[in-house]
């Protein structure tokens, strides 16, 4: 038996390399897939250079790049091209292209007169670094998850198909409320994400109900606050170019956001409960309504702090541009951070109130299991 599982993980592996030594070589020979003609660098030269003062009056170089690449697709495949590159010590927006680089271009077809094709580089091909980390992310979840981080990655692929159907629905109709297609959505994300990686199980059944009773007490509690305080101290200036109503949005933001460590939360009360119940049967429901609750005060602090980190991190550079500007730090706070913190507590709220619900609700099936034995 335990040479046939060592061979079935050799096989696993084995699939696992073959699909992604193929892969990678795909996405280095799938230029004829592209519209937009690519250019593979074979030769980079420094021609000159100028010291330039930015705004902050700290001193910056600006590098002038002559390319000369080679064209991997479209009529013109095969001929070189010249292209022009400018780019700064700060990288802030550009970059140094080297040797290897494969770019997006645009040009004209050269004349009978000059054959020389000269071009602008629009972007950077980057679609062989993405299937690594997305390789390297699937092997990670494979090698620890087994069978169970397989089903994960095929929940994150139906979840994320699953999303981009219901916003393409909500984006061709103004008489959906986006918070009613996140909230069907959400409930289809609840039940595939934990049926399909836990089994149809009391544990899961559990842990969907406590994620979905946790998320829907967040969701009042969050409307709630709003009514109450008329949304005062909530900016949507980063939602001013939006054609929908920015607080619906805001509500629908918080409904998804929320729901990821809501389900965390519940998955781990209930896999506790019942982990101690299968390890003592006898166990009485004071001793686990004890140990759950201790279980529940150590994980609350930190995915607490975790929701908070998720949601600041993306605003830090705008945070920095406003401080380096001399901005008021109140003011900097209030306009880049009002979203995000409303998110953040309204995520901790949420957290807060699954741990009891995710635990009594564990504790009823685990009763019933026992009158069932």
């Amino acid at each position: 038996m335990f040479k046939s599982k060592i061979q079935k993980n050799i096989f696993l592996y084995t699939i696992l390399a073959t699909c992604l030594f193929s892969s990678y070589l795909f996405v280095q020979n799938n230029h004829s897939f592209y519209d937009r003609p690519i250019a593979k660098v074979i030769e980079t030269t420094l021609e000159d250079q100028s010291e330039l003062v930015d705004m902050h009056n700290n001193e910056d170089v600006l590098f002038r790049q002559q390319i000369i690449a080679v064209l991997k697709n479209g009529k013109e495949k095969g001929n070189h091209i010249s292209l022009i590159n400018e780019y700064s010590n700060s990288g802030a927006y550009d970059q140094e292209y080297r040797v290897g680089n494969e770019l997006f271009v645009s040009f004209q077809s050269s004349s009978a007169e000059d054959t020389t094709l000269r071009g602008t580089i629009e972007d950077v091909k980057r679609d062989k670094y993405l299937l690594l980390a997305a390789w390297f992310f699937v092997l990670v979840l494979i090698l620890v998850g087994k069978r169970q981080g397989f089903y994960s990655i095929v929940s994150l692929l139906i979840n994320a198909s699953l999303l981009s159907y219901s916003l393409n629905v909500y984006m061709k109709s103004f008489n959906l409320s986006l918070v009613l297609v996140c909230g069907i959505s959400a409930i289809l994300f609840t039940v595939i994400s934990l049926l399909l990686v836990n089994g149809r199980n009391e544990k899961s059944y559990a842990a969907v109900i406590a994620t979905l009773m946790g998320t829907l007490a967040l969701m009042l509690i969050t409307y709630l606050v709003i009514g109450a305080t008329s949304g005062s101290g909530l900016r949507y200036e980063d939602m001013q170019f939006l054609t929908r109503p920015p607080e619906v949005v805001f509500m629908a933001g918080i409904l998804v956001g929320s729901l990821g460590a809501v389900m965390d939360i519940a998955i781990t009360m209930s896999s506790s409960i019942f982990g101690l119940y299968e390890k003592k049967p006898d166990i009485t429901v004071k001793a686990l309504l004890e140990s759950g609750m201790d279980i529940g005060k150590d994980i609350m602090g930190t995915m607490t702090n975790i929701l908070f980190f998720a949601y600041v991190s993306g605003s830090i550079p705008i945070l920095l541009l406003y401080i380096m500007n001399a901005s008021p730090f109140g003011y900097t706070l209030s306009l880049n951070l009002s979203l995000e913190l409303a998110r953040a507590l309204a995520g901790g709220i949420g957290i807060v109130l699954t741990i009891p619900i995710g635990l009594y609700v564990s504790i009823f099936f685990v009763n019933r299991k026992r009158a069932r034995a």
